[in-house]
C-alpha cells in the first residue's frame, strides 16, 4: 500500500459521524432556508450566490455560472499531493409544484416547491466540502465540489451543459446521491450496474377532420385513432421488446376536442419511455413512429410524431467504485442500515456525467412517518426528515476520502 493510502486507511470513520452530526442544527436550518425559497431551473441565481457565500467561507474560491447562464457552483479543494480529482455532485433546482405541506418553512413562492429532495442534497454537499476542508491535510488530491442547476428541466439538462462547459476536465471519478422518501431515515442503499432508468419523451397529433357528432361519415375522427394508438402502443413492450428487458410506454396527457357534439380535427397526446438498456431504447424511436403513421393510416389520419431523449443515458453505477462505496458505508451506517436498492424507473441526469467517466449514485433515506415525512417524490405534500442529513454528509465525505485512496476505485485487500 503506497503513502497516500496509508493517510486514507487512518482517516476516523467515527470522527467524521460525530462531526457531521455536530452540524445537524446547523445544516437544518439552512436546508429550511433553501426549502423556503426554492428556484426553478435555470432560475437558481439566489441559490447559487448562497452556496457560493458559504465555501467562500471555508477559504475556496467558487465559479458561479454555467456557459452563458449565472447560475451552478463549482469549487476545487486541494489536498497536501498532486493525487487525482474526484468530484461530488449536488442538484440545486425546485420542482414547478405548489406545496401544500403546513411546516413554518414552506415555500414562499407559489408554483414552486422543493419537491425532491435537492434543498437536502445542497445543504449535505456544503456541509461535506466543510468536513472535507477541515482534513484537506490528508487528502492525497482534489476534490470538486459540483452544485448542478436544472436537474429536472429535462431537454435542457444542467448536468450536459456544465460538462460542456469543462465540469469533468481531470476529474478520474464522481458521486452523487439522493435523499428517498420510501428509505427510512438513517438507511441507505447501493446498486451496482443499471440503477435508474433513461427517459425519452414523446408526442404525437393524429389529424382527421373535423365535423359534426350527429354525422361521422362526413368526418375523420382522429379520437378514434388516438385511443387505438393508447393500446397498439404497449405492443412495443410486450411483443417487440425481449421480455428479459425491462421498457416502460406511459401516456401522460390526451387532448382532443371541446364540445360533446363535435368531432376535432385534431387529437394530441404526449407521454414517456423509460428502459435500463441503451441498444433497447436506441431501437425504440423508429418503431414508435412506425406504429404512430401505421394506426393513422388505418383510421385515415395523418399521424405527425415527434420523439427526443430527455435523459437518454440510465444512470449505471461502475462496478468497482460501488464496492468502494459499499465497503465504506458499511463503516458509516453499519450493515444491518445498508441495503441493495431496487431497480428505479425514475430518472437522473447523474447519468450524463456516468457516460464520461466512471461514477457512483446512491441512496439516503429521508422518509419518517412520525414526522409526516413520507409523502413519494413530487408530491405537493414532499419533505424529508432533517435526521437523514448528518447520515448524507457523513457517507459523501467518507466516499471521497475512499475514492481519493483507491486505485481506479478498486478496494485495497
Amino acid at each position: 500500500m503506497d503513502a497516500a493510502k496509508i493517510d486514507i486507511a487512518k482517516i476516523d470513520v467515527a470522527k467524521i459521524k460525530s462531526r457531521a452530526l455536530s452540524l445537524a442544527e446547523e445544516m437544518t436550518r439552512l436546508r429550511r432556508h433553501f426549502h423556503e425559497n426554492p428556484e426553478l431551473p435555470w432560475q437558481e441565481m439566489e441559490t447559487s450566490r448562497l452556496i457560493a457565500s458559504k465555501l467562500e467561507e471555508l477559504g475556496l474560491n467558487p465559479q458561479i455560472g454555467v456557459g452563458d447562464q449565472p447560475v451552478g457552483v463549482v469549487a476545487d479543494l486541494a489536498g497536501n499531493a498532486s493525487g487525482p480529482c474526484v468530484a461530488l455532485r449536488a442538484d440545486i433546482d425546485a420542482f414547478a409544484i405548489t406545496e401544500e405541506t403546513d411546516v413554518p418553512y414552506k415555500s414562499c413562492k407559489p408554483g414552486v416547491m422543493h419537491a425532491c429532495g435537492h434543498d437536502g442534497h445542497i445543504t449535505m454537499l456544503l456541509a461535506a466540502a466543510k468536513l472535507l476542508s477541515e482534513m484537506k491535510d490528508q487528502l492525497p488530491g482534489r476534490v470538486r465540489f459540483i452544485f448542478q442547476p436544472a436537474e429536472e428541466h429535462g431537454y435542457r439538462s444542467g448536468a450536459q451543459a456544465m460538462i460542456n462547459d469543462g465540469v469533468l476536465e481531470g476529474v478520474s471519478s464522481i458521486a452523487g446521491m439522493h435523499l428517498w422518501s420510501d428509505i427510512p431515515s438513517g438507511k441507505a442503499q447501493w446498486r451496482a450496474g443499471p440503477t435508474m432508468a433513461s427517459a425519452d419523451g414523446w408526442k404525437v397529433v393524429f389529424k382527421g377532420k373535423g365535423g359534426h357528432g350527429a354525422a361521422p361519415h362526413v368526418a375523420i375522427d382522429p379520437t378514434l385513432a388516438a385511443a387505438a394508438f393508447i393500446f397498439a402502443v404497449q405492443t412495443l413492450v410486450s411483443r417487440e421488446t425481449n421480455p428479459l428487458e425491462t421498457v416502460v410506454v406511459s401516456v401522460g396527457k390526451l387532448e382532443s376536442g371541446r364540445a360533446s357534439n363535435v368531432i376535432p380535427e385534431l387529437a394530441e397526446m404526449v407521454g414517456t419511455v423509460r428502459t435500463f438498456n441503451r441498444a433497447v431504447r436506441d431501437g425504440i424511436e423508429e418503431r414508435f413512429q412506425r406504429m404512430a403513421e401505421g394506426v393513422g393510416a388505418t383510421y385515415r389520419c395523418k399521424a405527425e410524431t415527434r420523439y427526443e431523449g430527455l435523459y437518454p443515458y440510465p444512470v449505471v453505477n461502475d462496478a468497482a467504485l460501488t464496492r468502494l462505496f459499499r465497503d465504506t458505508a458499511v463503516r458509516v451506517v453499519g450493515e444491518e442500515n445498508l441495503g441493495e436498492a431496487p431497480l428505479r424507473m425514475s430518472s437522473e441526469d447523474f447519468s450524463f456525467y456516468q457516460a464520461e467517466i466512471p461514477g457512483c449514485f446512491f441512496f439516503v433515506g429521508s422518509g419518517n412517518e412520525a414526522k409526516g415525512c413520507a409523502a413519494p417524490h413530487h408530491s405537493p405534500h414532499f419533505n424529508i426528515d432533517d435526521d437523514s442529513l448528518p447520515t448524507g454528509v457523513a457517507l459523501l465525505t467518507s466516499f471521497a476520502c475512499a475514492m481519493l485512496g483507491s486505485k481506479k476505485g478498486e478496494i485495497e485487500g
